[in-house]
């Protein structure tokens, strides 16, 4: 409370000795007064409230409080409902909880939350109410909005409509300063559609469905698409490092390894409340921020995804995981617990964190699962937990939004795991690395979840003496390829031998999938990466960042040919189709059709060869093309069909009629780049005599000034180019052709 002055008497003020106003009781005002954001920041105005009568009010406010106590603790006594003149309230309330930390969690989670089919509360402090009202940014008088003109939005997925007709997918390339996005031409020079200088400052990346394109600079991240490449979204995350987004393109999560500082003047999108943040989830409708978090330092050793050149943070990334259906993201608490958020208001499901003893790591499944026997909406996660004390490890699947675990199991003697779902989620496999009792040898076993299937059954893999080094799900598929190794990684300069292993079902009777079998291992090779056909059934299994070795397998595991008499209960016809090598190569990229397959040494992990490589999905070599500074490639995805299962399998039917179609469209394209070649040099031919022909002219000319007899070799110039000429009579030629239908041989008596 400000001091009062009020008890000094006037006799006691001598004018003779200062003036009062030239006294300065500035250190005493900062002392004593009351800072309007300090006082009053723990409330908040709450509108959007039907409209009600004195005795009707009591009953609104109970309802009211129902949903405030949600976030907070406040009272009845506390809420403030102004009533009019009219006798009527004014469909707004002032409300004070107990600390401002509750207020800013109302302003977070009750603003645009439905109070009743016809009313939606809005959430707002007092202080930013009186903050913009200060500034001359609310006036006194109502003036209604300025509705601007509807203006007509280019659509973002245009780049499925291929003018050509042909189907063709884009891809962006990164080289120099330059970022240009093409068409992708097969064995032709990709045709550019727009091409930049400074588009980003440190790497460029495609959201999930191939809606936007993501640069990023210093100021924060833009998203820029449609036909005329402009600028979608921009989020204000100062020294953004990573980006990471939701399955479905909703939300957007940024992070900097610079805690966010907002300064004295404010910013443009980040308040008060996210200064010393390093993540920020953002509303990409909206462009705004819906929640920020501090940053975890945990142990953990950074598995940053992508191939940019970015600081990778000293925790897995992304450090925020999604459901499928964007209705949930969730964050590990190392060793403690997972939290999870509700979307969109970023709420704390339950307003509490799933306590997980010592957990490790979690993954959600990538797909919505409908388990046997279950027909509430759930989506699924996996966990792991390490072995404590005398407790074993264990593996769990939880159910969320009931947070039950669903099936779990206990593990002894492990090393590490690691967690692999099917991308339907029809499986997950865990991989997990088991020592023997002296810890002096290890072997892997492959413990995999059938999740759709009653109860959830667990199926174990034979134990693999050696080190699981890679594993992957065939897409859509039930098929998965494994890399071992007998040496231990890292251990010597030179990469280790390894072996590649290939799994499949056994035949089972109707839609049943039989046991896992292994179908063929290949030895002594060098190879560390496993690159599936985003459509399955094809498989380049690959050896990448190796400086002694670039191998690319191309394998069909659906091969039509003849089956091994020892596969003829397998669900696979493994045959390599071909064999390349790309020196340096660095990274390995399916387009989203499964026809192509990219590869490229980029400029960001070594400086020899950069360029890249197509190849079709029988491991072709269409195009090559080495270009200095290269550092990035990605294919740009697509957004899933939109036709019916039956529609695909009508299609999968007729895939031979559609094929014939094709193939001639492909040759009359030929022929007609034939054609113009063709067309192009008898323009040039013609350009040639008649240039030739003027030229005689002038030397006919000077000859007869001259009195020299004319030149024969002029003459018959001027005959061939008549001959050629376009202005001349046209020329048919008409040739005839012998073709014999069908020849019988008759022997007369």
């Amino acid at each position: 409370m400000a001091p009062s002055f009020d008890h000094l008497r006037d006799e006691d003020l001598d004018e003779d000795d200062f003036d009062v106003d030239e006294v300065d009781i500035s250190d005493i005002r900062e002392k004593y007064e009351v800072q309007l954001e300090q006082g009053y920041d723990a409330f908040v105005v709450v509108d959007g409230l039907p409209e009600v009568t004195e005795e009707q009010k009591p009953k609104l406010v109970k309802f009211l409080l129902k949903k405030l106590n949600t976030v907070g603790k406040t009272r009845e006594d506390l809420i403030f409902m102004p009533m009019g003149e009219d006798g009527k309230s004014m469909r707004f309330a002032f409300v004070e909880y107990s600390s401002p930390a509750e207020a800013a969690a109302a302003c977070r989670q009750l603003d645009l939350v439905p109070l009743d089919k016809k009313h939606t509360l809005r959430v707002n402090k007092l202080t930013d109410v009186d903050r913009y009202g200060r500034e001359g940014r609310i006036d006194d008088e109502y003036t209604p909005p300025q509705i601007e003109e509807f203006q007509e939005k280019e659509h973002l997925r245009s780049f499925m409509a291929d003018p050509s007709g042909r189907g063709r997918d884009q891809f962006v390339m990164f080289r120099g300063e330059t970022v240009g996005v093409f068409w992708n031409n097969e064995k032709d020079t990709p045709e550019n559609i727009v091409d930049r200088q400074h588009w980003t400052e440190t790497f460029v990346q495609w959201s999930p469905l191939g809606t936007y394109l993501t640069s990023v600079h210093a100021q924060g991240v833009q998203l820029w698409g449609g036909p005329s490449w402009t600028r979608q979204r921009r989020f204000a995350h100062p020294f953004v490092n990573l980006v990471a987004f939701s399955p479905n393109e909703k939300y957007l999560v940024t992070w900097s390894n610079r805690p966010i500082s907002i300064p004295e003047e404010g910013h443009p999108a980040l308040s008060v409340e996210d200064d010393g943040k390093n993540y920020v989830i953002w509303d990409i409708e909206t462009s705004k921020p819906l929640r920020s978090f501090a940053q975890l330092d945990t142990p953990a050793a950074a598995t940053a995804e992508g191939d940019a050149p970015k600081k990778a943070p000293k925790f897995p990334w992304p450090a925020f995981k999604w459901s499928a259906d964007d209705k949930y993201v969730a964050r590990l608490n190392p060793g403690q617990s997972i939290s999870v958020y509700e979307l969109p208001r970023m709420n704390l499901l339950d307003k509490t964190a799933i306590k997980i003893e010592g957990v490790v790591d979690f993954d959600w499944a990538p797909a919505t699962v409908q388990r046997d026997g279950v027909k509430t909406y759930e989506q699924l996660f996996c966990f792991w937990t390490p072995e404590i004390g005398s407790n074993p490890a264990r593996v769990g699947l939880m159910s969320i939004p009931s947070k039950q675990v669903v099936r779990s199991l206990n593990l002894f003697s492990v090393s590490d795991a690691k967690l692999h779902w099917q991308s339907e989620g029809a499986y997950i496999c865990v991989k997990v690395d088991r020592h023997s009792k002296s810890k002096k040898s290890q072997a892997t076993t492959l413990e995999i979840f059938r999740v759709k299937e009653k109860g959830v059954p667990v199926e174990v893999v034979d134990t693999i003496k050696d080190t699981v080094i890679n594993f992957a799900w065939e897409p859509k598929g039930d098929r998965f390829v494994i890399i071992s190794t007998t040496e231990p990684v890292g251990a010597t300069a030179v990469p280790p031998k390894t072996s590649v292993a290939f799994f499949c079902p056994e035949k089972a009777k109707g839609n049943a999938v039989g046991n896992f079998k292994h179908l063929r291992t290949l030895e002594k090779k060098n190879s560390n990466a496993i690159y599936w056909s985003p459509k399955g059934r094809f498989v380049v299994v690959a050896t990448v960042a190796n400086t002694q070795s670039s191998d690319l397998d191309f394998y069909d595991l659906d091969f039509e040919g003849e089956k091994p008499e020892s596969d003829k209960d397998l669900t696979a016809n493994l045959q390599l189709m071909n064999t390349a090598d790309h020196y340096g190569v660095t990274d390995v990229e399916w387009d989203p059709s499964g026809r192509f397959v990219a590869t490229w040494a980029s400029a960001w992990k070594h400086s020899m060869e950069n360029g890249y490589h197509l190849y079709d999905f029988k491991g072709e070599q269409l195009r090559e093309e080495a270009i200095e500074k290269f550092k990035q490639f990605q294919w740009r995805p697509r957004p899933a069909t939109l036709l019916s299962k039956e529609e695909q399998k009508a299609i999968r039917r007729n895939l031979r009629e559609y094929s014939r179609i094709f193939e001639q469209e492909d040759a009359e394209r030929i022929s007609s780049a034939d054609v113009a070649v063709v067309e192009a040099r008898r323009h040039l031919l013609e350009e040639w005599f008649a240039w030739r022909e003027s030229i005689v002219q002038e030397v006919a000319e000077e000859r007869e000034i001259y009195g020299l007899p004319a030149d024969p070799a002029a003459e018959l110039i001027k005959a061939k180019t008549s001959e050629l000429s376009t202005d001349g009579e046209e020329q048919v030629i008409e040739e005839i052709m012998e073709e014999v239908l069908e020849e019988t041989e008759e022997i007369v008596q």
